[in-house]
């Protein structure tokens, strides 16, 4: 089963319980334009300009649903750099995790590794019949940068859990635009579609490694992605694009993580309005693209005992 492969099954550490969500509960978005929602609908008021954060984002779309109070702090162009470091005018995003927050929701890394500034270049690179290649190929990144985004997103979960203990922390990897040929918005030759890819699996794997080690969940939105590529009737996430930004993710891709998200969570906020057992499971439905780093059914629980 498809869903089954995409569990985790590892050890990692025990956590505090954390404490159920209820309306209200203060949840702090983390992360780069892939979280904050580029291009898809009108900016959401009272955000820097210059973050590209907008009213359907999904960290937005979670909080209305669950009524949590949402503090957004992500930004398009972010690194893991800016999330524990202060970037130029704006603070460290994790400045805004405090002891209250009970929710912490993380999509960064591929800026780390110049994802989108990579596939925007590799465009460029698909020689047309007759036409000349116009830019060089975009270098891979090195293992410096790799090592360098493994060490800052293991710092990302100390410092939450630090700051929060009580918080549920969620990883929440990139939605996954490549099709398995080049289309009109892909428009790659096979050899830049192949790296691209390298780089979209590898940034997943080191996100899920990071996460399994932190006692964290993991929603898999690559996963998500599967028959929502570019080149699809509904992508969640596109490449070359008229309609918003180019090389991120659609609104419609925006919605199908909040839902996800919703699955997981809901199952916390209604076990706190009835008092049903902490460790029930989710829906299934989310257990597709869902992973909790101890457990092998999806349970949504960040204290299950060491295995």
């Amino acid at each position: 089963m498809r869903g089954a492969a995409l569990l985790a099954l590892v050890a990692a550490p025990a956590v505090a319980a954390p404490a159920a969500l209820t309306p209200g509960s203060a949840y702090v978005a983390l992360g780069s334009s892939y979280a904050a929602g580029a291009g898809i609908g009108a900016p959401a008021p009272s955000t820097p300009a210059r973050c590209g954060q907008t009213v359907n984002n999904y960290p937005r779309l979670v909080a209305r649903r669950l009524h949590l109070d949402l503090v957004d702090a992500s930004c398009g162009g972010s690194t893991t750099t800016h999330l524990l470091h202060a970037w130029d005018e704006l603070p460290a995003q994790l400045d805004r995790v405090t002891a209250a927050t009970r929710l912490v929701t993380v999509t960064i890394g591929g800026n780390d590794v110049h994802l989108v500034g990579d596939l925007a270049r590799a465009e460029c690179v698909s020689a047309r019949a007759g036409e000349a290649r116009r830019c060089a190929r975009p270098p891979a990144p090195t293992a410096a940068a790799w090592a360098r985004l493994e060490r800052n997103l293991a710092q990302v979960a100390r410092e939450v859990r630090r700051r929060a203990p009580r918080a549920r922390l969620v990883f929440v990897d990139y939605l996954d635009m490549l099709p398995a040929r080049p289309c009109a918005t892909i428009p790659y030759d096979a050899v830049a579609l192949t790296r691209a890819r390298a780089t979209y699996r590898r940034l997943a794997r080191v996100t899920a490694a990071v996460a399994r080690r932190a006692g964290a969940t993991l929603l898999r939105a690559g996963a998500l992605s599967r028959g929502h590529d570019s080149c699809s009737a509904e992508p969640y996430a596109v490449g070359r694009s008229n309609d918003g930004a180019s090389w991120h993710p659609t609104a419609a891709g925006h919605a199908a993580v909040a839902a996800a998200l919703v699955r997981i969570l809901d199952g916390d906020t209604g076990r706190a309005r009835d008092g049903r057992n902490a460790r029930q499971p989710v829906d299934r439905r989310a257990r597709g693209a869902a992973a909790d780093a101890r457990s092998p059914v999806g349970v949504a629980s960040d204290a299950l005992p060491r295995t």
